[in-house]
């Protein structure tokens, strides 16, 4: 019972029976005030009309014509009212005087047994109408109460028209969208790291019972050791990764003005370096076009990008291939390569964590599926507009455009020379 007395049901109930009670009492106040002003006029004149006590008065009600004017106009020296008039006009005034006050009185009294009988109505119609007003909340609060991470697919879906309420619970259903995605990712995220885990891990364990069991030549021990040092640095970068990422979802606590031509230089250089060592010379071609451009961020986190969006377009190429790297006055930072025609509608998906074009293989150079998911938190974080599309034609591949916020130009005040 206490619980009821303090919900909002009840606040609302009382508010809104209060206001119907005073709106009631104001108008009855409204009426006597009004009819205490010419309540007594009229009862006069009604009795005088009624009640003709002198041949003055009777003349007056049989339409004969006056001679007489009132007394407080009768002019000096005129005949004063006879006895017979005052005691007439005495009783009409205590007449009117005593109907006046039975009639407010009755009046009074019937006003407030209505405004008692109205009442009861009224707080019933304002606990209803308070029902009405709060059923979309107690759905909202219900549907919270129930959620949990495995229904998480319900949805409130109120029926009612257009209103707070109605905004109300469709932005709840957005934000349960919303949560249902991230969780969803979530979960594929740690299911996903820990297969990409647990398989190193498990070529590691392999290698070492059985590789190494009994007395090994130093051959096979040297074969082996170099798979172990091979399967740990897969697993080194692995976690560097889903370091990374997590450092970049995080957001960024300090920004600088960054070259972004000399840091892609910088890692061009290493790429193709690299490229060319793996692939003993014959790496995909580089063709740049790189405008002079200074973009606000991390450095070391657009170094990673940078990195990411060279090392995916070289993996995932085609022997004698091309690269395109592009950089624009207006901070847009464009990577194009040559590869294996995708379809435009599995382009969203490689922007997650761990999805891959191709079911892995866990081949040398593989990769994790990281990279380009890596890319889009980073950009995120800097605030920037990541686009990402197929290339048609029969040469295939990607094409990543990265538009970074651009370092504002200094002001500089002209010169009376420039002026």
């Amino acid at each position: 019972m206490r619980a009821v007395l303090h919900s909002e049901r009840a606040r609302l109930t009382a508010l809104y029976g209060s206001l119907l009670v005073l709106a009631g009492g104001g108008l009855i106040a409204l009426i006597n005030i009004l009819l205490r002003g010419g309540l007594y006029t009229r009862i006069s004149g009604a009795v005088t009309t009624a009640v003709p006590g002198t041949a003055f008065e009777r003349a007056a009600v049989e339409g004969q014509p006056l001679m007489a004017v009132p007394a407080q106009r009768l002019p000096p020296g005129a005949a004063t009212p006879t006895r017979e008039q005052l005691q007439t006009w005495a009783a009409t005034r205590n007449l009117s005087i005593a109907v006046e006050s039975a009639t407010l009185h009755e009046l009074l009294v019937v006003s407030l047994i209505a405004l008692a009988v109205f009442a009861v109505p009224s707080i019933w119609l304002a606990w209803w109408m308070a029902g009405r007003v709060l059923r979309p909340v107690g759905v909202i609060t219900e549907t919270a109460r129930r959620l949990s991470g495995e229904n998480l697919h319900e949805r409130i879906g109120l029926k009612a028209p257009p209103g707070e309420l109605k905004r109300l619970a469709d932005t709840f259903d957005g934000m349960l969208d919303r949560m249902e995605s991230l969780v969803g990712a979530q979960r594929r995220f740690a299911a996903n790291a820990a297969h990409e885990l647990r398989t190193p891990l498990a070529v590691q364990r392999a290698a070492a019972e059985i590789g190494l069991a009994g007395d090994p030549p130093p051959e096979k021990v040297a074969r082996i050791r170099s798979k172990l040092i091979g399967v740990a640095e897969s697993s080194e970068h692995l976690v560097e990764s889903l370091l990374l990422l997590a450092v970049s979802e995080e957001g960024l606590e300090t920004t600088t003005a960054v070259d972004l031509v000399a840091l892609t230089e910088a890692e061009l250089a290493e790429t193709e370096a690299a490229a060319a060592g793996s692939a003993g010379g014959a790496g995909p071609s580089v063709v740049r076009g790189l405008e002079p451009v200074s973009v606000v961020g991390d450095r070391a986190l657009l170094g990673h990008l940078v990195r990411n969006l060279l090392a995916n377009a070289v993996r995932h190429n085609r022997p004698g291939g091309r690269i395109r790297v592009k950089t624009s006055a207006d901070g847009v930072l464009t990577v194009s390569n040559t590869g294996p025609v995708i379809d435009p509608a599995d382009v969203p998906r490689l922007l997650e964590p761990f999805r891959r074009r191709a079911e892995r293989q866990h081949t040398a150079g593989e990769g994790a599926g990281l990279g380009l998911s890596i890319v889009a938190s980073i950009a995120r974080a800097h605030g920037a507009k990541l686009v990402v599309r197929a290339n048609r034609g029969p040469g295939g591949g990607l094409t990543v455009r990265v538009r970074l916020p651009v370092t504002p130009a200094p002001h500089r005040t002209a010169s009376p020379q420039e002026s």
